[in-house]
């Protein structure tokens, strides 16, 4: 007998859109699964804030954080990369 895999995508609220400019095009992020792919495979820049998003989002995943605080970080990770993020989203 092989063993299923359920996957259910966590809702961090309202989506988060962020500009990529090297690309010249947006990409809206509407739960912490897309975040987590995001930091860690796409993302252009390892550096600390990429590091602490992906730990808050771990921890939210494992239901040990508020989404709030997963948010907050991934935000702030956006602003180190590069990215620009459409503030009337990220509330």
């Amino acid at each position: 007998m092989t063993e299923r895999t359920i996957l259910i995508e966590i809702s961090w609220g309202t989506p988060i859109t962020i500009f990529l400019p090297s690309e010249g095009r947006t990409r809206k992020i509407t739960t912490i699964e897309q975040a987590h792919f995001w930091l860690q495979r796409a993302w252009p820049v390892s550096d600390r804030s990429r590091d602490v998003a992906l730990e808050k989002i771990d921890a939210v995943m494992d239901c040990l954080a508020p989404v709030g605080a997963a948010r907050a970080a991934f935000l702030t990770a956006v602003g180190t990369a590069g990215f620009q993020a459409d503030h009337r989203t990220a509330a």
